[in-house]
């Protein structure tokens, strides 16, 4: 079956008006056309093209989104499942979230993080700040480990 030339240009130019805006991994880009209408066939040619000339990189989109979700700051549980939900694949996660391991602490940043939101917190009853911050913490995808850890130099 011959794709339709003028189909597959107009859904580059829209593939094209995304990246724009933000890298994006392939399975976005794939799914972003296919709910714009287009047929199965011309929103994989279309991830095959872009992939074929560097255009989208499932390795440098997910290196460059860790680098971003860390500044938030968000926990590596929660970086690992919004990298899964954006298709990336299971290997290029472990090896980006072990990289920016080395110079990330959870337990630094968790601890910084009770210490602010408890200093906001006064005139809140102890344990229901305490209470709040440990959800708001788990939220964000820290861990619980962590985050009972930290706590327990605010007792």
């Amino acid at each position: 079956m011959k794709i339709n030339e003028t189909l597959l240009q107009k859904a580059r130019g829209y593939a094209f008006h995304l990246l724009k805006f933000r890298l994006r991994s392939e399975k976005e880009i794939y799914q972003r056309l296919k709910k714009k209408g287009f047929q199965e066939e011309i929103a994989s040619e279309t991830v095959r093209f872009l992939k074929s000339k560097g255009f989208i990189d499932d390795e440098i989109f997910a290196r460059a989104w860790v680098e971003s979700r860390i500044k938030k700051p968000l926990g590596l549980r929660k970086i690992r499942g919004e990298l899964n939900l954006k298709g990336i694949d299971k290997a290029i996660i472990d090896s980006q979230v072990n990289e920016i391991k080395k110079g990330y602490s959870e337990p630094e940043i968790v601890a910084k993080i009770i210490k602010d939101r408890l200093r906001k917190s006064e005139g809140v009853e102890t344990y229901k700040a305490k209470s709040r911050i440990y959800g708001y913490l788990l939220r964000r995808g820290f861990s619980s480990e962590v985050i009972i850890e930290a706590m327990k130099e605010y007792s």
